[in-house]
């Protein structure tokens, strides 16, 4: 259908519309069941709702239809949370006798169709019938299959039940009216029954829009837009009529209040005012979606008659442009008959009027396209076809223009031709000829000083080559040749394979367990290509790259440390901190300290290890990776930290640091310098791995980069994770976030033998998906605000599907792009379509994936309990 009314789960327990039309009448009649059986006010201590059977003599000659339509509905009306609680039964038998007990008792255990909690009986109070029950309870009670208690009088019944949830006639202080009491059912369940037919109706009326056929005549489709238009002025009346017999009975049940404002509703009415304030919102959303509906439909009505007119005007257009052309189709045999022709096309190229009309069919065409996205691709084609015929006629209105003036001063061309000839012959003859050799002499020397300016260039380049190859040649430590004894790997200070192997425990090894063909590659070799030398000279000025700018970036954070950390606890800079600033240097800075004493005192220092291997700085981020990990902690803490920069970025506080500090820059941005540095790596790695392939240290340098890219999506996981709000669980208990992303989801619900959409199908809901290990999120993203890092996405959390009671289907109808994740009784499915192919099978990859290792899990742990 082209939409549905949203549901709610308790819609059809709330409003039970299934019994016998008559239910008023039957309800009502004199001596009739519910007269004296009706009596559903209370809860008891955990909520329990409370069902009271008052005393009637004549109980036992009810009919069994008739009582368990009766229990039917009474079981119905209460919440679906109330009722999975259980109910409790009350059965006033004061004054009656064993045998009208028993049977009650027994038909209640046999028929009642809900969870049945408890039966509390006040036993009869005659001596006889007293004793008799007391002695034959004790007999049957097994076979009553319900917990049944005997009560002796109201106090015991006080106990089990307070007083403020009974009525009057069992010592209770709340107030019962039968015949209100049936009022309120029965608007409550007219008004319910008008919600239902209103959607239905709505329904039906929104799949004959979506069903209609658009007509190609203009006179057909504004009948067709009137009619409809007002058909569904129709509809919006009856909604504001259904509308407000829904606020009536609001007031209808908030009437006791209002007469007496200290009074309260009992349970039983708060029900019926939640269930009605459910109905109203339901037919507000209907009308919402209907509505939005309605707006799709008459644009696209709109959109078909502009294209009708288009079309009209289009083809009168094109025939009158047509005519236009034939009609300057002659370029006249004598002077005078041009003259006028001429004439004629003068007169129509000032009036324009085709030119003009045609530009103006074009422009409405084009507005046509960027206006709606709905227009086929015969509308840009018309236009260009029709713009084609404009610039026909153009040319061929200019062209004939030419032809004409070109035909009347045809004899005067003739005339002065042989002039133009004497005239021309003079200028050739008179022209000097120094001045061409002038100017052939000055090109000659701009193309003599460009060749020199290229020759000049190349001699650089040249200069540049030798002094890289001397660099790459150049050895940068001394290597000692050492006789192959055993003994000589021991002595001290004796250089091997280019590793200085030394008794010093506080020495450094240059590098790293350097194997002997690495050393001999970097080694100066005569057989070495100079495409080696030349990566190896690259991979040089990476690591020194690298190694710069991890000094200067030392370098910035211990200046801002001591410029801006430290001065906040200066008793002299004390007066200048404004209050929003006190106490805030752990939310402005973050953990820089933690990442400053470990790039100053460990990794700088490792990196320098690498200087003259660079190829093996790799082991150096593998070695240190866990400790990088500190820069989530900074990155979560980025928006706090701005957002109180921004408050305070114009306090005399930082401008008096930045002062002294002498620095060009504001505090923001070296704020944002471990953000940057975090990113940097990957680049600097990536150009290692570029100049260092076919070597065996690209391994472990591509290991290094899958590290830092894995560092940098952790934090860009944890950044939105962090922007959910709404989750009433733990985040954490749900495992590793794998994937993210946002998708357009339908979602269905069967109640029963009916599915019921939750929104309209021409309108998917947009969430965005946290996938983790043990569950599966949908969360709606709220819009982006501020600037900088507080320009960040919220996410509102709306469902959450345990990854252990889901399934998948990876293809789903309608849309290569779609797939489906249902629970395991598929009373839920959620059809959701991703951006693309791509993404849609990395996702179905992955939850497939887990879904696996649950089932190889679960195998695992019954082969184990078997063997137990």
């Amino acid at each position: 259908p082209p939409f549905s009314i949203p549901s709610s789960p308790s819609y059809h327990r709330n409003i039970p519309l299934y019994l016998h039309p008559d239910l008023n009448e039957r309800i009502d009649k004199k001596n009739g069941v519910t007269s004296h059986l009706i009596h559903q006010w209370g809860r008891g201590e955990d909520g329990s709702p409370v069902i009271i059977f008052p005393e009637f003599p004549s109980f036992c000659e009810i009919g069994d239809q008739e009582f368990r339509n009766v229990l039917t509905y009474l079981t119905s009306i209460p919440s679906l949370s109330a009722a999975g609680v259980g109910f409790i039964v009350v059965i006033d038998r004061r004054k009656d006798r064993w045998t009208c007990l028993k049977g009650t008792l027994l038909r209640i255990s046999g028929w009642f169709p809900a969870n049945l909690r408890l039966v509390l009986v006040l036993r009869p109070s005659a001596i006889l019938q007293r004793t008799l029950s007391d002695v034959f309870f004790k007999l049957t009670r097994d076979d009553f299959k319900v917990p049944v208690i005997m009560l002796s009088s109201l106090t015991d019944l006080h106990s089990y039940i307070e007083r403020s949830q009974l009525t009057q006639e069992l010592g209770g202080t709340q107030y019962y009216c039968h015949k209100t009491w049936i009022s309120h059912r029965t608007d409550l369940e007219s008004f319910a029954a008008l919600v239902k037919r209103m959607a239905e109706r709505l329904q039906v009326f929104g799949r004959e829009l979506a069903e209609t056929e658009l007509p190609n005549n203009l006179l057909t489709v504004s009948n067709l837009l009137t009619a409809q238009t007002s058909r569904k002025d129709s509809f919006k009346e009856e909604l504001t009529g259904a509308l407000s017999q829904g606020r009536k009975l609001l007031e209808h049940i908030r009437e006791p209040v209002r007469r007496d404002p200290d009074s309260c509703l009992n349970p039983d009415q708060l029900e019926n005012l939640a269930t009605v304030h459910r109905l109203l919102s339901q037919l507000n959303e209907s009308s919402t979606a209907f509505d939005e509906f309605w707006i799709q439909h008459q644009n696209k009505l709109d959109l078909c008659f502009k294209l009708c007119q288009f079309e009209h005007n289009l083809r009168k257009e094109l025939e009158q442009a047509t005519a236009t052309m034939n009609a300057f189709s002659d370029i006249g045999i004598s002077p005078a008959q041009t003259e006028h022709l001429l004439q004629e096309l003068t007169n129509h190229e000032k009036k324009a009027c085709v030119l003009d009309r045609v530009r103006s069919v074009i422009a409405e065409g084009q507005s046509l396209i960027d206006s709606s996205q709905n227009v086929d691709d015969s509308v840009a084609v018309k236009c260009s076809e029709l713009q084609r015929v404009r610039e026909n006629l153009t040319q061929r209105l200019k062209d004939k223009r030419t032809m004409l003036t070109q035909a009347m001063e045809l004899y005067k061309r003739l005339e002065m031709v042989c002039k133009w000839c004497d005239d021309g012959i003079y200028m050739l003859a008179s022209q000097p000829l120094d001045k061409c050799q002038s100017q052939e002499g000055a090109e000659s020397e701009k193309v003599k000083h460009a060749f020199e300016k290229k020759a000049s260039l190349q001699e650089m380049f040249e200069r540049r080559r030798v002094s890289l190859k001397k660099l790459a040649a150049k050895q940068t430590r001394p290597i000692q040749p050492v006789a192959p004894r055993p003994e000589s790997l021991s002595s001290p200070g004796i250089y091997l394979s280019n590793i200085c192997i030394s008794e010093d425990s506080d020495s450094r090894v240059s590098c790293k367990q350097v194997n002997s063909d690495q050393v001999d590659r970097s080694s100066r070799n005569p057989s070495v290509s100079e495409e080696e030398e030349t990566l190896a000279v690259l991979r040089r000025h990476v690591m020194n790259e690298l190694l710069e700018t991890e000094r200067a970036y030392v370098e910035e954070l211990m200046c801002v440390l001591q410029g801006y950390a430290a001065e906040m606890d200066n008793p002299s800079m004390t007066p200048l901190i404004p209050a929003a600033l006190q106490n805030k240097k752990d939310v402005l800075f973050g953990n820089m300290q933690e990442i400053y004493n470990f790039h100053k005192r460990i990794f700088l220092k490792e990196l320098e290890t690498y200087t003259d291997c660079p190829e093996l700085v790799g082991r150096c981020f593998l070695d240190w990776m866990g400790e990088l990990q500190i820069y989530e902690k900074y990155c979560h803490n980025k928006p706090r930290s701005e957002s109180l920069w921004r408050q305070c970025s114009d306090c005399a506080f930082f401008q008096e640091c930045q002062k002294k500090l002498e620095h060009k820059l504001g505090l923001d941005s070296y704020l944002l310098k471990p953000v940057q540095r975090i990113t940097k790596y990957q680049l600097l790695l990536k150009e290692m791995i570029k100049y260092s392939k076919g070597r065996e240290c690209s391994v472990e340098l591509q290991a290094a980069l899958s590290s830092i890219l894995g560092i940098l999506k952790a934090v860009n996981d944890s950044m939105h994770l962090i922007a959910i709000t709404g989750y009433e669980g733990n985040l954490g208990v749900l495992g590793r976030l794998l994937m993210q992303g946002s998708f357009s989801v339908w979602a269905e619900h069967k109640r029963g033998h009916v599915k019921v959409m939750e929104l309209a199908r021409f309108k998917p809901m947009q969430r965005h998906l946290f996938l983790h290990e043990k569950a599966l999120l949908f969360c709606k993203r709220r819009e982006e605000s501020g600037e900088g890092y507080e320009k960040a996405p919220s996410y509102s959390f709306k469902q959450e599907l345990s990854m252990a009671a889901i399934g998948i289907t990876e293809h789903a109808k309608g849309d290569s792009k779609k797939f489906e994740i249902w629970s395991r009784s598929r009373d839920e499915v959620y059809t959701v379509q991703a951006v693309s192919e791509e993404a849609k099978t990395i996702w179905v990859t992955e939850i497939q994936k887990l879904l696996t290792g649950q089932l190889e899990t679960c195998k695992g742990m019954d082969l184990w309990f078997v063997d137990k």
